[in-house]
C-alpha cells in the first residue's frame, strides 16, 4: 500500500489488481495471476498508462515451490501477453525482480552487472522471469528492479525483521533464529515506495536497476539495535528450521545506476525503521 500512497499523492488515478479484493480498495479488480483469459479480460478493462508489476510469491521459504514458479514466472507471462494485445500500450511496464538472484556474489558491493548466482527456487524463478520477459522487450516498455531486503510497519512476521521486532513489542524472552551473522542491504519500505515513483517519472524503459541502500547489516547489528530501543536484551535460539542449505551470506547493493536515472536521497538509518517498526 506505501505504493499507491505515494502514486495518490502524485495524482495517479490508482487501480489495482489482487488476487483477493482488497477491503481498503474496494475499486480493485479480483484477478488471478496464473488466470490468462481473466487476466486479458482485466487488463483490457484497465488500459494501463503505467503498469507496476510487484505480485509474486516473495517469500523465499515458502512451502510450495511449484507455486513459487508458477506465481512469479507464468503469473508475469500472463500479465505481458495481456499487455501486448493492448491497441494503446502502456508508456512503461515495471517488472519487480530480486537481489537474490544475485547469490553468493563475489563482488560487493553489488551491481548489475554483477553474474547472477541464485541459490533458491525463489531466486531462479526470479532470474527465470526476467529471462521470460526478454521476448517482450521489443513490444513492451519495460524496466526491471531488483530490490534488495526491505521492511516495513505491515510487514509479515514470517520475515526476519518484523518477526524480531515482533517479538520484542510482545516482550518475548526468547527467540529462534537461523544464522545471526548474515548480512543483508535492509531499507525501509517507505523509501522503496518513493523509489518506485521517481522511477515511475524518470521512465528508464530498457533498464534493469537495483533498489538498495548501499550499505550492510548483518542479523546481531539488528538485534543490538532493537536492544537500545526496547531496552532489554533477548535470549537468542538458533533453530535448525531457520538455517536454510545454500544460504546467501552477504547481499549489499550498488546504487550507482539507479543514481544516474534518479535523483536519490539518503536512505532512512535502519534503526529508525525499527524504532517506526516498533513504535506503531
Amino acid at each position: 500500500m506505501y505504493v499507491v500512497r505515494e502514486l495518490k499523492a502524485a495524482g495517479y488515478e490508482v487501480i489495482g489488481l489482487s488476487a483477493s479484493q482488497t477491503p481498503s480498495e474496494p475499486s480493485w479488480i479480483t484477478v488471478n495471476l496464473l488466470d490468462r483469459k481473466a487476466m486479458r479480460a482485466a487488463v483490457a478493462a484497465v488500459q494501463p498508462d503505467f503498469v507496476l508489476h510487484l505480485a509474486a510469491m516473495s517469500y523465499v521459504g515458502h512451502g510450495d515451490v511449484e507455486e513459487i514458479y508458477r506465481v512469479n514466472i507464468i503469473g508475469t507471462r500472463n500479465l505481458l501477453d495481456a499487455l501486448a494485445l493492448l491497441k494503446r500500450q502502456p508508456q512503461m511496464v515495471v517488472l519487480a525482480s530480486s537481489a537474490n538472484i544475485y547469490g553468493n556474489a563475489d563482488v560487493e558491493p553489488i551491481s548489475e552487472d554483477t553474474p547472477p548466482r541464485p541459490e533458491n527456487d525463489y531466486a531462479v524463478s526470479k532470474l527465470a522471469m526476467e529471462y521470460m520477459a526478454q521476448m517482450w522487450m521489443d513490444r513492451l516498455p519495460i524496466v526491471i528492479t531488483r530490490p534488495f531486503n526491505y521492511t516495513g510497519v505491515g510487514q509479515s512476521e514470517q520475515f526476519l525483521i518484523a518477526k524480531i521486532v515482533g517479538h520484542f513489542r510482545r516482550g518475548e524472552r526468547t527467540i529462534e533464529l537461523g544464522n545471526t551473522d548474515v548480512l543483508r542491504d535492509f531499507g525501509d519500505v517507505r523509501d522503496v515506495a518513493q523509489t518506485y515513483m521517481a522511477i515511475l517519472n524518470a521512465r528508464p524503459v530498457g533498464k534493469t536497476l537495483n533498489i538498495c541502500t548501499g550499505i550492510g547489516h548483518s542479523v546481531d547489528d539488528i538485534l543490538d539495535m532493537m536492544v537500545s530501543i526496547a531496552g532489554y536484551r533477548i535470549d537468542i535460539r538458533i533453530s535448525s528450521t531457520f538455517v536454510r542449505a545454500h544460504e546467501v551470506r552477504r547481499l549489499v547493493g550498488s546504487r550507482l545506476k539507479l543514481s544516474d536515472e534518479i535523483d536519490l536521497k539518503t536512505p532512512t538509518p535502519l534503526q529508525e525503521t525499527l524504532a517506526w517498526m516498533y513504535a506503531s
